[in-house]
């Protein structure tokens, strides 16, 4: 069932709703918008003057790069700063930072004594030691005070509100003194310059240390320079190698030739002849002779008796045959008188093969030599690898000492120098604006009322049309019609009596 402005349906039709219908349910609840009227007001009144009406005090820090320290730094420590260094908005933040810090809120809280100042919520929590009012105040206060970094300008500003003006000023100027202090302790911590000067006496005494133990090195190594003998045995080695190399290239030429020595001399005959002579065998022929002509005359008598098939005959013809064929071979067959000596070719061979077989003994020897000093010097030359380390690290460790000492040794200066200009208030960072006592509050009583009546106006006509979008029961003929369906004859105001 709709219900207010909405229920306004006549005959099946919408009407406008007309400035009547937006007002009558504030007629109907005129007392519920009354009551809640006077009631908001008379509340959101005091408590506006309350949390509104206050005196806010202003400062404005800047920050700034007219001073220059890096006394805790590892940089150049002699650098000239030719030109102004801009800042960055990270250390804007920083300063921002330190102004809210804890130790600086609880300086101001205690040299404005706020933990004993009292309100109504005071009165509702317990009020605890002085430590726990010391930490409420601190949160309250780190609440209350508006740090806001410029985005354009090197320029912190910072605000604090409170029921009394002179209360707003003393926080403020207890801030920034105590903000003044904290932010030297941060920058530039006191007893730098002895400890820089206790760091340059401990590197000086490290540095002398460090030169002892080289010039020590020096003399109980027996070279000055290992990296110089160093490279003198590189070349020894490297000669040394080059000679083996040629050794055994020496030895495996011997080796083949004796080998083909040795092949010739097989194939040479160790002797050769010098004086040959011939002579025929006189005296064999003759009785050779002989014997031919006694076969011949022989079988030239058997012929004489015999028929030539007789066995004799042919007996005596194999004896001529064989007398004649013994003459024939003597003929051929002579003395020979020879005569030899050593064969050169064999001599030589031979001389050769002895003096490359003494060659390649004496090469074999040299490269037994050469590997053995080879040997020699890639121990030497380990040895000077080891004690050019040595030298190396000693004379690295003398340099650092060296270098650690200068950077101390000017750091202590800087340190010096700082301590000297802190003791004339030389900061980066200066109070612009300094904190005054508020004349006038935040905002005067008369826009608070205006405000609260304002409010107040809107919570009671919103709280009156709420009770009537609630209200079930009819108010006009129309919602009848509309939600019942019956024609409304008669309509009568009610009275009351």
């Amino acid at each position: 069932m709709q219900k207010g402005i909405d229920r306004s349906r006549v005959n099946q039709g919408e009407e406008a709703i007309s400035l009547r219908d937006l007002l009558a349910p504030l007629f109907r609840r005129r007392k519920i918008l009354i009551i809640t009227l006077v009631a908001t007001f008379a509340v959101l009144v005091p408590l506006g003057l309350l949390v509104i009406y206050k005196f806010k005090s202003q400062m404005a820090i800047l920050v700034n790069r007219e001073r220059v320290d890096s006394p805790v730094t590892t940089g150049v420590p002699n650098q000239t700063i030719t030109e102004q260094i801009a800042v960055a908005e990270e250390e804007i933040n920083s300063e921002a930072e330190l102004l809210v810090s804890q130790d600086i809120l609880q300086k101001v809280v205690i040299a404005n004594h706020l933990q004993d100042r009292t309100n109504w919520l005071s009165a509702i929590l317990p009020s605890g030691d002085e430590t726990y009012r010391i930490a409420r105040a601190v949160k309250t206060l780190a609440r209350k005070i508006k740090v806001r970094p410029s985005t354009k300008a090197n320029i912190i500003d910072v605000s604090y509100s409170s029921h009394d003006p002179r209360l707003s000023y003393a926080v403020l100027d207890s801030l920034a003194g105590f903000y003044l202090e904290k932010h030297a302790d941060v920058h530039r911590p006191q007893g730098s310059y002895e400890f820089f000067a206790a760091e340059t006496d401990r590197y000086k005494k490290a540095l002398d240390d460090s030169e002892a133990r080289l010039r020590s090195f020096v003399q109980t190594s027996g070279g000055a320079a290992p990296d110089i003998e160093r490279t003198d045995l590189d070349v020894q080695l490297a000669n040394s190698i080059g000679q083996l190399h040629s050794t055994q290239q020496a030895i495996a030429a011997d080796n083949m030739r004796i080998r083909s020595d040795q092949e010739q001399m097989k194939s040479t005959p160790q002797r050769s002849t010098t004086q040959l002579a011939s002579t025929p065998p006189d005296m064999l022929m003759q009785n050779l002779g002989a014997t031919v002509l006694a076969a011949k005359t022989k079988r030239t008598q058997l012929l004489l008796k015999y028929d030539p098939s007789y066995a004799l005959v042919k007996e005596a013809d194999q004896e001529l045959a064989d007398a004649q064929a013994a003459f024939e071979k003597a003929e051929n067959t002579k003395y020979v008188t020879e005569n030899t000596n050593v064969d050169p070719t064999y001599e030589l061979l031979r001389e050769d093969l002895a003096k490359t077989e003494a060659d390649l003994a004496a090469q074999r020897a040299s490269v037994a030599a050469n590997q053995a000093s080879i040997d020699s010097l890639q121990r030497q030359m380990t040895d000077l690898a080891k004690k050019n380390i040595d030298q190396a690290d000693l004379a690295r460790e003398q340099k650092a000492d060296e270098d650690n000492y200068l950077l101390y040794m000017a750091k202590r200066e800087q340190a010096r120098t700082s301590d000297a200009l802190d003791k004339t208030k030389i900061e980066n960072v200066d109070i612009a604006i300094p904190p005054a006592i508020p004349v006038l509050p935040i905002m005067s009583p008369i826009p608070i009322v205006l405000l609260a009546f304002v409010f107040a106006a809107f919570v009671s006509v919103m709280t009156a049309y709420g009770f009537d979008y609630f209200d079930s029961s009819f108010h006009t003929p129309a919602e009848v019609v509309d939600t019942l369906g019956i024609p409304v004859v008669v309509t009568m105001a009610r009275k009351t009596a």
